[in-house]
C-alpha cells in the first residue's frame, strides 16, 4: 500500500456505522455547543469563551473523521462547524463594538442553528450497529506509553524551566494530561497510517493492534483524533491556547510530514521529522509562561538534534525490517558505515550544543551535559569502530536514559540551586 493509500480508510468505510468513540465525539460537541448557547444568552464572559474552546476541536474531529471514514456525515459535520465559526466570528463584532444587539442576536442565533445541526449529526452518527468499543490493552497500546513517558518527561522540564522552579501543581497536571492525550492521539493516528509496513516489518510491529485487526482503522482513527481533539480543549480552555496550539502542531507535524511523508521517501526522514519529538518543551514551557523564549529554543534543540543519533542507533539494529517494509531509513540507503559516520558526527554536535546552553540553564544542568556527553561520545565512538548489533543497542539504550537524566537535570537546576 502506498503511503497516499495509507492515509485513508478502505472504501466501504462508507458503509461502516460510526463507532462508539465518534458517538460519544457527537454527544459532546453538541452538549459543548449547547453550553456555549446558554452561556452565551446568560452572558457568562469568559466561561462562555472557555466553553467555545471545548467545542470548536471537537466540531473539528468530527468533520475530520468524517471525511476519513464515514462520508455519509460529511456534510451535516461541515456545516455544524461553519456556522459555529460564524458565531465566534459574531462573537468578535459584538465584543470589538462593545454594544451591537444586531451581532448579539446573530451570535446566538449562528450557535443555535451549529447546535440543531450538530444534533443532526449526532442522530446520523447513532444510525446503524456500530463496531463496538476495542480491549483497554489495545487503546492502550495505541497510545505508545513507552515512548509517551519519554515526551511527557521533556514536557515536563520545559514546564520546570519556563517556571524557573517548581510549577503550580494544578497547571502542571493540566499541562501533562493534555500533553498526554495530544502524544497518544498522534501514535494512534501513527498506527493507522503505518498498518501496511507494520505486517512487513516482523515481530516488533505485526502484532500492533491496527496491524494485527485487534483494533479496526476505524476504530483507531476515532481514538486519535478525539484523543488529539480533547488535548486541544483542554489546554486551550485550562491553560493557555499557545500551549494547544503548540501541542497540535507537535501531533500535525508527526503524523502528516513525518509518518505520511518523511518516511517513506528520504533517508533524511528522522532528522526532519525529529522536530515533531522535540515540540513538547515547548509545550511545557508555554503552559508555564504563556510564551515562548530562548531557553525553550535550547531545549526544543536538544532533542531535535538528540533524534538523529538515537533513531540510527535503533535503525541499525532492525535494518533488516525496514528493509523488507521498503522504508528507506539511512542504514537501508547508506549503509552501516555511513550511518555510524553520522551518529558520531551529530553526537558531536549535540554534546557541543548541551555544553554551550548551558549558560541559559544553569551549573548543575551543564555538569550533567559535561558528563553525560562524554559517555555517549564514546559509545558512538565506539560504534563506529566495530558496528556490530551489540554496540548499536548499548547506544540507543544509553540514548534513552541520556535524555531522561538531561531534561532532569534541566528541570532540577532552578529548583536546588
Amino acid at each position: 500500500m502506498s503511503s497516499v493509500a495509507s492515509a485513508h480508510l478502505p472504501s466501504e468505510a462508507a458503509r461502516v456505522a460510526p463507532g462508539v468513540l465518534f458517538r460519544l465525539s457527537a454527544l459532546a460537541s453538541a452538549v459543548a455547543v449547547g453550553l456555549v448557547v446558554v452561556s452565551a444568552v446568560l452572558d457568562l464572559g469568559p466561561t462562555h469563551w472557555g466553553i467555545a474552546l471545548v467545542a470548536l476541536p471537537l466540531l473539528a474531529a468530527n468533520v475530520v473523521l468524517a471525511r476519513l471514514a464515514y462520508p455519509a456525515l460529511l456534510r451535516r459535520t461541515v456545516v455544524a462547524l461553519a456556522t459555529f465559526l460564524v458565531a465566534i466570528a459574531l462573537g468578535g463584532v459584538v465584543a470589538w463594538s462593545g454594544d451591537a444587539t444586531w451581532a448579539t442576536a446573530l451570535h446566538v442565533g449562528a450557535a443555535a442553528v451549529a447546535l440543531g445541526v450538530g444534533l443532526v449529526v449526532l442522530a446520523g452518527a447513532l444510525r446503524g450497529q456500530g463496531a463496538p468499543l476495542a480491549s483497554l490493552r489495545d487503546y492502550l497500546t495505541l497510545t505508545k506509553p513507552r515512548i509517551m513517558t519519554l515526551l511527557l518527561l521533556t514536557g515536563a522540564a520545559g514546564m520546570f524551566v519556563g517556571a524557573q522552579g517548581i510549577p503550580p501543581l494544578g497547571l502542571f497536571a493540566v499541562a501533562m494530561l493534555g500533553l498526554a492525550l495530544a502524544c497518544g492521539g498522534a501514535s494512534a493516528l501513527n498506527h493507522v497510517l503505518d498498518r501496511d509496513i507494520d505486517v512487513l516489518m516482523g515481530s516488533r510491529t505485526k502484532e500492533r493492534p491496527v496491524a494485527s485487526g485487534g483494533v479496526t482503522p476505524e476504530q483507531a482513527l476515532e481514538f486519535g483524533i478525539l484523543l488529539s481533539a480533547i488535548s486541544f480543549a483542554l489546554l486551550a480552555s485550562a491553560v493557555n491556547v499557545l500551549t494547544a496550539v503548540l501541542a497540535l502542531v507537535g501531533n500535525l507535524f508527526y503524523v502528516l510530514v513525518y509518518t505520511r511523508w518523511l518516511k517513506r521517501s528520504t533517508p533524511q526522514n528522522i532528522v526532519i521529522g525529529g522536530a515533531a519529538g522535540a515540540v513538547p518543551p515547548l509545550v511545557g514551557y508555554a503552559a508555564a509562561t504563556g510564551s515562548l523564549a530562548l531557553p525553550a529554543l535550547w531545549l526544543f534543540l536538544i532533542v531535535f538534534l538528540w533524534t538523529p543519533p538515537h533513531f540510527w542507533a535503533l535503525a541499525l539494529m532492525i535494518k533488516n525490517a525496514y528493509a523488507a517494509a521498503g522504508v528507506p531509513m539511512l542504514p537501508v540507503v547508506r549503509g552501516d558505515h555511513e550511518t555510524a559516520r553520522q551518529i558520531v558526527l551529530y553526537s558531536v554536535a549535540m554534546v557541543a550544543f548541551t555544553v554551550i546552553v548551558g549558560l541559559w540553564l544553569g551549573p548543575l544542568y551543564t555538569v550533567a551535559a559535561v558528563v553525560l556527553g562524554v559517555v555517549f561520545l564514546a559509545l558512538a565512538v565506539l560504534l563506529r569502530r566495530d558496528l556490530s548489533r551489540g554496540h548499536a543497542r548499548l547506544l540507543f539504550h544509553y540514548s534513552l536514559l541520556y535524555l531522561a537524566l538531561l531534561f532532569t537535570a534541566a528541570a532540577l537546576d532552578p529548583v536546588l540551586l
